[in-house]
């Protein structure tokens, strides 16, 4: 069955707002054997979503929408879709008693503007949203589908895996999508195409390799559809591992902050943080992951040299000799964090983000990250260009990189 998905808001084309529905969506599918074969941003006009539909239609099995269903004079889609199905809006008091429900226990009154999210399509499928006012709703039409969602994310992933999945894989039969994921570091994205040639073009059919690259690691994808494939599925990773040698980082489909922080609680350790150009980002990754306070005791952001001396205790001497972007003033400050926090792990990192700051001898994108790991201390040098925002992705992607070649 062929998916497109559909997401509307004006805010997603002027770039206030940044789509990452239509991305989890299609994850979420593809892992249940759908195939997703258009992704779709329109603005909220009756003209845009009505096409959008039209044209879905001739592409696609199911739609699934985002967006739009609000109770706001702008969430259009709701009174559009009654127009494309030739239906009226009639009043549902399972969704007013949802609403109210939800509101009683958020100790909030109901005003006529939430009152008129229980409103829905006469003949539309109604799927209660529990974690929200604005109901799912499920259109049929000459054998194929339409599923209207919230545009907001944790509503929306609520009601893709609670109700839209289990019902879509229930009523199709679909070949699962099986899938192995290798992060992979020390090798540009074409010396790994060249030294994988040969791998590839004796892949059997069906199988496919596709290349991540992204922050200074290269994921590879190797996948197929199909429960039938699982024993080859595993031959041909386990010659794939054997290929990636020393390139190999991490066997995982995981982020990379939970790859780190599922090595430390396997380990029975814990990592403290040292961080100046990366401004905390390293450790905003790490608590991102749900328990993550049984490894990540804390960090301290050392911006400034008065910061790095007091709470680092990085000696005034240091500074003045080598500087702040120096091997000598990381290695100082992650054996601070580890003296502040009394952690088994550091990271500590330092550099000259951007866009100003650089010299000829320390450029803009010079950064220095020291990993320590019980007794085994790395140090290392990294360019990483112009780009503030890309350096401190940079850096945060690199820091953690070390980190997990440095418990190796």
């Amino acid at each position: 069955m062929n998916i497109e998905i559909i997401t509307i808001g004006d805010e997603l084309l002027i770039g206030q707002v940044v789509d990452t529905n239509s991305a989890w969506i299609s994850s979420k599918m593809s892992n249940a054997g759908f195939d997703v074969t258009y992704i779709t941003s329109i603005k909220d006009s009756k003209e845009a979503i009505y096409n959008a539909v039209e044209d879905g239609f001739e592409r696609a099995d199911i739609l699934l929408l985002t967006g739009g269903n609000g109770p706001t004079k702008d969430d259009i889609t709701k009174n559009t879709l009654c127009k494309i199905f030739n239906e009226e809006l009639v009043f549902d008091n399972e969704v007013l008693k949802n609403i109210e429900t939800q509101f009683k226990e958020k100790k909030i009154e109901i005003n006529e503007l939430t009152r008129n999210q229980a409103y829905v399509p006469q003949k539309s499928t109604v799927i209660q949203n529990r974690v929200g006012t604005a109901p799912i709703l499920w259109f049929e039409k000459d054998g194929k589908i339409l599923i209207s969602m919230p545009g907001v994310p944790f509503e929306m992933r609520w009601a893709m895996n609670e109700e839209i999945i289990p019902r879509l894989t229930k009523r199709f039969q679909t070949k699962r999508f099986l899938k192995e994921v290798f992060y992979t570091h020390g090798i540009t994205e074409s010396g790994l195409a060249i030294h994988l040639n040969n791998f590839e073009e004796q892949l059997p059919s069906g199988f496919g390799l596709a290349y991540l690259p992204g922050g200074g690691v290269i994921r590879l994808r190797l996948s197929v559809k199909g429960d039938e494939h699982a024993d080859e599925m595993n031959k041909q990773a386990n010659k794939l591992k054997t290929l990636l040698g020393d390139y190999l980082l991490a066997e995982s489909d995981d982020p990379l902050q939970q790859i780190l922080g599922n090595t430390l609680k396997d380990n029975g350790m814990t990592i403290s943080l040292a961080e100046s150009c990366s401004g905390g980002y390293i450790a905003h990754l790490l608590t991102n992951i749900a328990g993550s306070s049984a490894y990540f005791l804390g960090g301290v952001v050392s911006y400034s040299n008065s910061a790095k001396m007091n709470l680092l205790n990085v000696k005034q001497t240091t500074l003045d000799t080598h500087g702040a972007v120096s091997q000598q003033t990381v290695e100082e400050m992650a054996k601070g964090a580890i003296d502040a926090f009394g952690s088994d792990c550091a990271i500590a990192v330092s550099g000259i983000a951007g866009p100003d700051g650089g010299t000829e001898e320390k450029p803009i994108g010079t950064v220095w990250i020291c990993t320590i790991c019980k007794d085994k201390m790395v140090s290392r040098e990294y360019s990483f260009g112009k780009s503030r925002e890309n350096n401190k992705r940079r850096s945060a992607v690199m820091a953690m990189v070390q980190m997990l070649r440095c418990m190796a």
